[in-house]
C-alpha cells in the first residue's frame, strides 16, 4: 500500500481528497493544526506549515507529497508566508525526508499575478516548486465548486432568491471538487506528468459566460434568476461595506474585486490534462443541482 502525506487535509478540497485516496487503497497521512483523534484509515499528524518538525512527521516514509494547504484569504504579506513560504517548508520537509513526488494545487489566478496578492502568491509558489529538483506537477484549478465549498455557496444563495450579483461581462471555467481530487491521484504515476503544468476544467471548451452560469444556477430551483452585472465601481463600494462588517472575514476583498473583474478565467486549451490521463466526469449542471442538495440537506440552504 502507498502512502500519501497531505497537506490541507481538514479543508474543502483536502477532505474529498482523503476520502477518493482511502477509496483508492492509499496509505493516508494528513496535517492538521487541530488536534484530532486517531482514526482507522487516517494518520492525523498535529502541526503547521510553519512547524519544520512536524511536516517532517508527515513525510517520513511517504511515496509522495500532495501538497493542498494554502491561504484564500488574507494580506499580502499573509499570502506569502502561507502559500510561498509553506510551500517552501514542504519542499525542505520532502526533501530531507525522501520524498520524491510532490503534487502542488496552485491555482489558476497565478496565470494573471498583477491582479491580486493571492495570484501573486500563487504563481511565487509554483516558481519554488519547479525550482525545487524533485519530481513534481502543478495543478491550476480554476473556480472549484462542490458539497462543503463555503466560497462559491453565496452564490448559490443568491440564485435561491433568485437574483445574482455578477461582475461584468467574461467567462470563466469552473471543475467539480471530485473530479479535481481525481486528477491528483491520477497524475501520481504518470511519468509524462512529471515537471507539468495542468490547468483541468469541466471540458467545456470556452468556459462558462456569467449570465449563462447564473441561468443554470437558477433552474436549479425552478426559477429564472435575473443575472446583475455589477460594475466594477460597485463592487469596490461593497467590498469595503464587506470589510467594515466583517472585518479580517470579508469576503469581497479589493482582491477579489479585481480577480472578478477580469473578462477570461478560462483554462488554457494546450494545459488541458490529456484525455488519456484524465478526464472530467461531473456533467456541471447535475454537479451543481447535487451541490444545491448538500447545502439543503446541511441546513445550510433554506
Amino acid at each position: 500500500m502507498r502512502t500519501l502525506a497531505v497537506t490541507g487535509g481538514t479543508g474543502f478540497v483536502g477532505s474529498h481528497l482523503l476520502r477518493l485516496a482511502i477509496d483508492e487503497g492509499y496509505d493516508v497521512r494528513a496535517l492538521t493544526r487541530a488536534w484530532k483523534p486517531p482514526e482507522d484509515e487516517i494518520a492525523w499528524v498535529e502541526g503547521a506549515l510553519d512547524r519544520p518538525d512536524s511536516l517532517e512527521k508527515l513525510c517520513a516514509g511517504a511515496d509522495a507529497v500532495i501538497h493542498v494547504a494554502g491561504a484564500i484569504n488574507g494580506s499580502e504579506a499573509e499570502f506569502d508566508a502561507i502559500n510561498v513560504g509553506g510551500t517552501a517548508s514542504m519542499i525542505d520537509a520532502a526533501r530531507r525526508t525522501g520524498v520524491r513526488r510532490f503534487i502542488h494545487v496552485s491555482s489558476l489566478s497565478a496565470r494573471e499575478p498583477d491582479l491580486s496578492a493571492y495570484g501573486r502568491s500563487k504563481l511565487k509558489s509554483e516558481r519554488v516548486v519547479s525550482a525545487s529538483g524533485l519530481d513534481w506537477t502543478i495543478i491550476r484549478p480554476p473556480a472549484i465548486y462542490g458539497p462543503g465549498d463555503r466560497e462559491t455557496f453565496e452564490l448559490f444563495r443568491m440564485a435561491r432568491f433568485g437574483l445574482i450579483g455578477l461582475p461584468p461581462g467574461g467567462h470563466f471555467s469552473v471543475i467539480h471538487v471530485e473530479d479535481l481530487c481525481r486528477l491528483l491521484l491520477a497524475v501520481l504515476d504518470d511519468p509524462d506528468s512529471r515537471s507539468a503544468l495542468y490547468e483541468p476544467d469541466d471540458g467545456r471548451d470556452g468556459g462558462w459566460e456569467h449570465r449563462h452560469f447564473a441561468r443554470t444556477l437558477g433552474r436549479i430551483y425552478g426559477k429564472r434568476a435575473l443575472a446583475v452585472a455589477m460594475p466594477r465601481p460597485i463592487l469596490h463600494l461593497a467590498s469595503a461595506a464587506d470589510r467594515l462588517v466583517r472585518r479580517k472575514k470579508a469576503k469581497l476583498t479589493r482582491d477579489r474585486v479585481r480577480y472578478f473583474c477580469h473578462p477570461d478565467w478560462v483554462v488554457a486549451a494546450d494545459r488541458r490534462p490529456s484525455e488519456t490521463l484524465w478526464a472530467p466526469k461531473v456533467h456541471t449542471p447535475t454537479g451543481l443541482k447535487e451541490t444545491a442538495d448538500w447545502y439543503r440537506a446541511q441546513g445550510w440552504l433554506r
